[in-house]
């Protein structure tokens, strides 16, 4: 007969050492990320939205130490690093464990150095290795589900420091390239649009099942959808430029007033990274300057630059229940996301009979404000800080992008952003009623 507690036991050990094993990975990938990077890359902040590199890599090292360690040493542990500067430091927005470094400051923290910042990354690692290796049971049952959050919480700032990156090179003068790419293989045109249509009636949204989600995405909820359609695509560099070409950035009529507003306080003329250069248009990719391609999804759109084309087009944003209804029977493993290492949208492929690019490629803006779904209830303790904060003045996007590790997102996956951010890989899909 078998023994009940040593299956037990035997489990947790198995699930102990998947944790260790996925906790490296995760780590080395932020540090793999950086690693084409100068030692000066490391430290510049070009906006009060982006962080320096270095930054991401302390607070993401800071996030295991403060939520994790602290309650499974129970103060036992004498750090090697000057624990209240650095919670000051790294700390991002906790407000509930301590004062916190301004955001828009975040490049003047010269010292520490990238090194002492390494050396804080490796102390930290053999203190959660040996928490997976040898906490008690009751210890590794209070403390997994923290250290999962921690990893979901990495694969996060892994997205914003390829998008931070890529502002941080773009505003340097001699526009350094992050990568050197292999020889381009010609790209096909994107397939024609085509719409898919959706009858009207109660739908399920939201997070189910024991895996992992955010707060944020739950809990599961009834909504009702009038009739519509979903673009088949996402819009491409062509179809935006044909907006751009009939005055879509010179005339109020397709815009919201705030859009409009900072289209002229801005001098918006253009995504993000596109720059004229003769009659061309070129866009800025990790991999260097070249021209836009028509084919490949327009990126680096803010919302309102998403709205004010899906008037334009005669259409309109989905909401984020159209759009998660949608994508709920698609598999995200089939998407563009950052462990191929393209770094970069890539045209649609033939339609395969249903709306394509739902994962992967570009964050696709929604008409839907972030706010909480009925029910929400936050995550206890210091981390109920983590979504619920935000929710006011943001807007939702759905699907994940180039830069998202593959296998974070899923189709309940909540994404938000403030109307007027572009430096994400954001773009549009377009939605009508029927």
């Amino acid at each position: 007969m078998s023994d009940p507690l040593g299956a037990s036991a035997q489990e947790q050990e198995t699930e102990r050492d998947a944790f260790r094993a996925r906790f490296r990975n995760v780590r080395q990938r932020t540090v793999s990320l950086c690693s084409p990077l100068s030692t000066d890359d490391h430290g510049v902040q070009t906006m009060p939205d982006v962080s320096p590199p270095k930054w991401h890599l302390a607070h993401t090292t800071w996030f295991f130490d403060r939520f994790l360690l602290r309650d499974a040493e129970n103060g036992d542990y004498r750090p090697g690093f000057d624990r209240p500067l650095f919670d000051r430091l790294f700390n991002s927005y906790y407000k509930g464990v301590g004062p916190h470094h301004p955001r828009h400051e975040r490049g003047l923290i010269t010292r520490p150095t990238l090194e002492e910042v390494h050396r804080y990354r490796r102390e930290i690692d053999e203190r959660v290795e040996r928490f997976c290796l040898k906490s008690s049971s009751s210890a590794w049952e209070k403390g997994r589900k923290m250290l999962e959050l921690g990893l979901h919480h990495e694969q996060q700032h892994q997205e914003l420091l390829l998008t931070d990156i890529k502002h941080i090179l773009f505003s340097n003068p001699r526009r350094p390239i992050y990568l050197l790419r292999p020889g381009r293989a010609p790209q096909k045109p994107a397939p024609p649009l085509a719409w898919f249509d959706y009858p009207e009636g109660i739908q399920k949204i939201g997070h189910e099942g024991d895996g992992f989600s955010f707060d944020n995405e739950r809990p599961r909820h009834r909504v009702f959808l009038e009739a519509r359609s979903l673009a088949s695509r996402l819009v491409t560099n062509g179809e935006y430029l044909e907006f751009i070409k009939d005055g879509g950035y010179a005339s109020p009529k397709f815009w919201l007033s705030d859009g409009w507003d900072a289209v002229r306080a801005n001098g918006w003329e253009a995504p993000l990274y596109w720059e004229k250069e003769g009659n061309v248009w070129t866009v800025t990719t990790l991999y260097g300057r070249r021209a836009a391609d028509p084919g490949e999804p327009v990126a680096h759109v803010s919302y309102y630059e998403a709205d004010a084309f899906a008037r334009w087009a005669g259409a309109r944003l989905p909401t984020e229940a159209e759009w998660e209804t949608a994508a709920a029977g698609a598999s995200p493993e089939n998407g563009n996301f950052a462990d191929a290492n393209n770094f970069h949208p890539s045209p649609a492929r033939d339609d395969a009979g249903r709306p394509q690019q739902l994962f992967g490629d570009v964050w696709e803006w929604t008409a839907s404000p972030y706010a909480a779904y009925p029910g929400f209830r936050p995550e206890e303790g210091a981390v109920s800080e983590y979504n619920g904060k935000f929710m006011c003045n943001q807007m939702v996007l759905r699907g994940g992008s180039c830069a998202t590790p593959g296998g974070h997102v899923r189709a309940s996956y909540r994404n938000f952003f403030p109307p007027h951010a572009r430096w994400q890989f954001s773009g549009i899909r377009l939605a009508r009623d029927l």
